[in-house]
């Protein structure tokens, strides 16, 4: 198994597609949430912070997102399943950190679904810790 470069850029409107796929590849769609409506609004917010990871002009891996100017988040982390365990999701959780820290964030928080146990080690590699907190949404635009 050969590590190739992965080259990290911003999303572009042409990688959609790709990029829903990818997600679904990884588990990470649900049916409550719309993924093309979930980029849409992503695109109107910091789109520099939406990350495309790809090997020879294919996308193999995406990261979202966002500074609010207390706390940033991440979204959709994922890697095509062919690619993972290279490295790839921790180079761009390192870019996002990086473009985070430019913009003089102090501290990243994530989710991780209560039934992914195995994504838990990763972030815990990364320096996250678990916060003792809990976590409510409240939906204000069904996408279904």
């Amino acid at each position: 198994m050969t590590c190739e470069t992965l080259a990290i850029r911003p999303y572009q409107p042409a990688d959609e597609a790709a990029l829903i796929q990818l997600w679904r590849d990884c588990g990470l769609t649900r049916p409550w949430n719309d993924p093309a409506k979930d980029i849409a609004r992503k695109l109107t917010v910091q789109p520099e912070l939406f990350l495309v990871g790809e090997i020879r002009g294919v996308i193999v891996a995406t990261l979202m997102g966002g500074y609010d100017g207390h706390r940033a988040w991440i979204n959709y982390l994922a890697v095509a399943p062919a690619h993972q365990r290279r490295g790839y999701a921790t180079e761009l959780m390192r870019a996002v950190e990086a473009k985070l820290l430019q913009m003089g964030c102090p501290k990243i928080n994530l989710l991780i679904r209560s039934g992914n146990v195995a994504v838990q080690g990763f972030y815990k590699s990364l320096g996250f810790e678990l916060d003792e907190v809990i976590s409510m949404g409240k939906r204000l635009i069904p996408d279904r």
